[in-house]
């Protein structure tokens, strides 16, 4: 099964670059499959990763921002792929 977690986060005001920094320095142990990043306006970073795991698997997840680098709380959500093409 393929389980993907996601991670958004909304810098504080025009901090995004440095958050995407710090998204990317970010590692992940074991390490996913796949890992994508993505910033969009309102300094916006969320970070995809995708693991051969079942649903209710404890995996890795990036952390919370330090200091006063994230606007508010992360956002996180998993989901499960249920087709496949």
């Amino acid at each position: 099964m393929t389980v993907a977690l996601m991670w958004e986060a909304r810098a504080a005001e025009g901090r995004g670059p440095e958050l995407l920094k710090w998204a990317r320095e970010q590692d992940l142990v074991p390490s996913p499959l796949r890992r994508e990043t993505f910033a969009a306006p309102g300094d916006r970073v969320l970070v995809i990763t995708w693991w051969d795991a079942p649903y209710e698997a404890e995996l890795p997840e990036l952390p919370e921002p330090g200091g006063d680098l994230a606007r508010r709380p992360v956002h996180r959500w998993r989901f499960e792929s249920v087709d496949v093409v």
